[in-house]
């Protein structure tokens, strides 16, 4: 077939992500763009991709610099947009992507609203395009390995489970980027590293009927939270808890998801949930210490794994083939709405019922 030709709007710190995973996909997807306000970021990325490019041997194409994205967007050899600017500009783009007909991969979160990410649902419709939103860590080996489980019913009733996001991001990390922090453009820790563990909770886990929740600003100088818990009701009766803090002395400490029912339990581990530490079931299905040898590979170098690949991966069939990706942007909406919720139980002391109406990060500046 012939290949998609890939434009790619952000060039910070996920961006190399991206363009990796469009090497590795190579076959099958053609870089063809690059748009950041910094030109300079953009061209040292260009650079990067052309390396990936050479060390596999591969053919480097033309890959043309942009500083504003809308001229980016007027190009009609684009197939597909990948969208790695900060959150809060995620919706705009994507939308102004989907109406320029491209199809769009946006990074996580997928908005900071529930009225703009059901924009971007409506868009995608009424256009006849794709968009998928990038929660890779779905696609790991351990992760799918646990999802079949559940879908097997091998743990019986779910009791609980449990999403554990102990990192460090210190202040000149927030420096780094004056976005960072900020209501309006990113949320808290919660809404920014915790959001890929709160997904595959809730994807385990099923719908949410209601959460409370406590957060705060501890020691970051940021609008956003640095440390939040929740528990959360799940429509089947079992009880969730969503534990994620920037604050942990003196680095990453662990990010960990945890699923107990009467019949197993699975935990999993890693730099980026990559490394099964626990698997028991009363079934005798399988020995655990071969499930692991099976799962588990080696730490990444970062907490971005390697999902970003078979990501594109599937995103590219998705399009070629007119089927919805593996991750649509409704399962994109639902790890978002859980974060908000958990903003609003923060701002007004209760309860908060799901599904939620509408809430945006914007609503916490109230506060």
């Amino acid at each position: 077939m012939d290949r998609l030709r890939f434009g790619l709007i952000g060039c910070g710190r996920i961006s190399p992500k991206h363009i990796e995973a469009l090497a590795n996909n190579y076959n099958n997807a053609q870089l063809v763009a690059l748009c950041d306000l910094d030109v300079n970021k953009a061209m040292l990325l260009k650079e990067k991709y052309n390396e990936l490019l050479n060390q596999k041997g591969l053919a480097i194409g033309d890959v043309e610099i942009y500083k504003d994205y809308e001229d980016l967007l007027n190009r009609n050899n684009i197939d597909v947009v990948s969208v790695a600017t900060f959150s809060g500009t995620h919706a705009e783009i994507a939308i102004n992507a989907l109406k320029a007909n491209k199809h769009v991969i946006v990074e996580k979160p997928i908005a900071l609203s529930i009225k703009d990410v059901d924009k971007m649902i409506e868009t995608a419709k009424k256009y006849n395009k794709k968009i998928t939103v990038c929660h890779q860590n779905r696609f790991n080996t351990t992760v799918q390995k646990l999802r079949k489980a559940l879908e097997d019913g091998r743990f019986g009733k779910i009791i609980h489970g449990v999403a554990n996001i102990r990192w460090n991001r210190n202040d000149a990390y927030y420096k780094q980027a004056p976005w960072r922090g900020t209501w309006e453009q990113d949320g808290g820790t919660l809404m920014n590293q915790c959001i890929h563990n709160i997904d595959l909770l809730q994807w385990m886990m099923g719908p949410v009927d209601r959460l409370y929740a406590e957060a705060d600003t501890f020691l970051r100088n940021i609008e956003g939270e640095d440390m939040g818990a929740a528990v959360l009701r799940f429509k089947n009766g079992a009880i969730g808890i969503i534990e994620g803090s920037a604050c942990i002395y003196p680095k990453n400490l662990e990010e960990t998801l945890s699923i107990f029912g009467e019949r197993g339990t699975v935990r999993i581990g890693g730099v980026a949930i990559n490394k099964i530490s626990d698997w028991k079931f009363d079934d005798g299905l399988d020995n655990e210490e071969e499930v692991k040898r099976e799962a588990n590979y080696d730490d990444p170098d970062s907490v971005y794994g390697y999902g970003h690949t078979p990501l594109y991966r599937d995103f590219i069939d998705a399009v070629v083939n007119n089927r919805e990706p593996y991750i649509s942007a409704e399962e994109g909406k639902k790890a978002m709405e859980i974060v908000l919720a958990i903003y609003k139980s923060r701002k007004t002391g209760l309860p908060v019922e799901f599904p939620l109406k509408d809430f945006s990060t914007l609503d916490m500046k109230e506060r």
